[in-house]
């Protein structure tokens, strides 16, 4: 595809002027730009201020669009239609999320539970005309779609390790607005791919919500689990202990450094937060072992209360140890999935106060499909396949923080 006159004037005049403009950036952002142009001249039947009698609509100003590429972020202009609707294909692969959001803030505008700021967006988005019964056709394709991803079965393969982790959304509901768990799943496959394996909403954490939620992730045909990767809220530990009976439990230890550095005086956090890494920085479970114990003693010589603190959780937080050293880095603490909460925040956060609970599925529900397809497609697995092997080696089979009955 050739450039058309002025997108090549354009693009000269930005290599002219320099003066600190990211020339990449900017070519990758014309370039795109002339490609929406070209698909929309063909949807429209006609390029600009053309006459033809294939012309089927006219153009109606545009919308602006930011766009996350490897050059950095652009900013490009999506034509509006006066009849009919027009999305560029080049975008595609971001819509299924936009669908969601737009579905969410059109369904809080047409039930009057809407902020500000979504006000605000209705009316940039041209939604100010929209009905309930065209909200709830929108809603059902995508909720059908959401259902067919939250029910699939996961029985094509184990997964030995799955992080588990809530994070919090505001809901209205009965009049009232509260904040409600979101809880994520993920899992890694036995050839070291990573997989979303489900979410759920509930009103807290307890060890009910926890139970119902994993016992549905049994039931779709999750099995395998070697080791469950967590914080130690005292309702998920309870759930795990239930449904996943003999596997490893590891505890965060970015979640432990944090509670642990609670317990000291400012002025001894650096200190004492260095020498907590000197434990996870050693080649083997003996010697992991016996720095734990180390760094134990010196932290109680100072603060007393840390000794049996680091004694009850040195089993759970240390449980990594008995698995692959190539696995350590990804199994030892949640970050991976809280990297993923925070990307459901930053969506939720254009929304503010979600109308109700399904609409927190559909939104929450869209960001992990396409997340999942991203997971799906990546060439890069999440642990090689040769690591993973060796887990069915013999003698691999170390002592763990193994969940049983007895420790509820």
């Amino acid at each position: 595809m050739a450039l058309s006159d002025s997108a090549v004037s354009e693009l000269l005049d930005a290599f002219r002027a320099g003066d600190g403009v990211d020339l990449v950036r900017e070519s990758v952002r014309l370039v795109l730009q002339e490609l929406i142009e070209v698909e929309a001249a063909q949807v429209i039947g006609a390029g600009r201020y053309q006459r033809t009698p294939e012309r089927v609509t006219e153009r109606n100003g545009t919308r602006p669009r930011e766009l996350m590429t490897k050059a950095g972020t652009v900013e490009l202009a999506i034509p509006k239609l006066r009849a009919g609707s027009f999305f560029p294909s080049v975008l595609e692969a971001r819509r299924r999320i936009d669908q969601a959001l737009y579905a969410v803030i059109m369904e809080a505008w047409v039930n009057g539970v809407s902020t500000r700021n979504v006000d605000d967006l209705v009316v940039a988005l041209g939604g100010t005309g929209i009905s309930k019964s065209e909200v709830s056709r929108i809603c059902a394709g995508l909720d059908e779609e959401v259902g067919r991803f939250r029910t699939r079965r996961l029985d094509a393969t184990s997964y030995p390790y799955v992080f588990l982790d809530a994070t919090y959304l505001h809901v209205r509901g009965g009049g009232l607005v509260t904040s409600k768990a979101v809880v994520v799943a993920t899992g890694v496959t036995a050839d070291g791919r990573r997989e979303i394996l489900g979410l759920d909403v509930g009103d807290s954490e307890d060890e009910v919500f926890w139970r119902k939620f994993l016992t549905h992730l049994k039931s779709r045909g999750l099995a395998g689990v070697r080791l469950v990767i967590s914080d130690q809220h005292a309702g998920l530990v309870a759930a795990i202990a239930r449904s996943f009976q003999g596997a490893g439990h590891q505890r965060c230890r970015v979640h432990f450094a944090r509670n642990l550095l609670a317990m000291v005086p400012k002025n001894q956090m650096d200190m004492v937060a260095a020498l907590f890494r000197t434990i996870f920085a050693q080649p083997d479970a003996e010697t992991v072992a016996a720095c734990w114990e180390q760094v134990r003693d010196q932290l109680a010589a100072r603060i007393p209360k840390i000794g049996p603190y680091m004694d009850e959780a040195k089993t759970e937080v240390l449980a990594f140890a008995a698995f692959p050293r190539a696995h350590w880095r990804k199994i030892w603490s949640t970050n991976p999935l809280e990297r993923l909460n925070k990307e459901i925040k930053r969506r939720a956060r254009v929304v503010g106060i979600f109308p109700n609970e399904a609409s927190v599925i559909r939104l929450v529900g869209m960001i992990l499909t396409d997340t999942n397809d991203e997971w799906t497609i990546d060439e890069r697995r999440y642990l090689s396949e040769g690591s993973m092997a060796l887990l069915t080696k013999p003698g691999d089979n170390q002592a763990v923080a193994a969940i049983t009955g007895s420790d509820l």
